[in-house]
């Protein structure tokens, strides 16, 4: 398995604009400069009042997968 950091920081509208169905997917680029295109609803999680704000681990399988998403500190 492959693992990638990131940081993300989507307001709540925003988050909302792209969980409602009008963009399924967010795009982040990861410490190490590599574009990753990720499923909106696997951030659904991590999502508060501010939106989704931090850092994260995605951990993908050898046929990049999406194995999990984990906040990091």
């Amino acid at each position: 398995m492959k693992a990638y950091i990131f940081s993300i920081h989507i307001t709540y509208q925003q988050f909302l604009h792209h969980y409602s169905g009008a963009a399924s997917t967010v795009l982040v680029t990861t410490d190490n400069g590599l574009r990753l295109q990720l499923p909106a609803t696997r951030l659904r999680p991590f999502l508060t009042q501010l939106g989704v704000r931090g850092r994260f681990r995605v951990t993908v399988s050898e046929a990049n997968k999406l194995q999990a998403i984990e906040q990091v500190l």
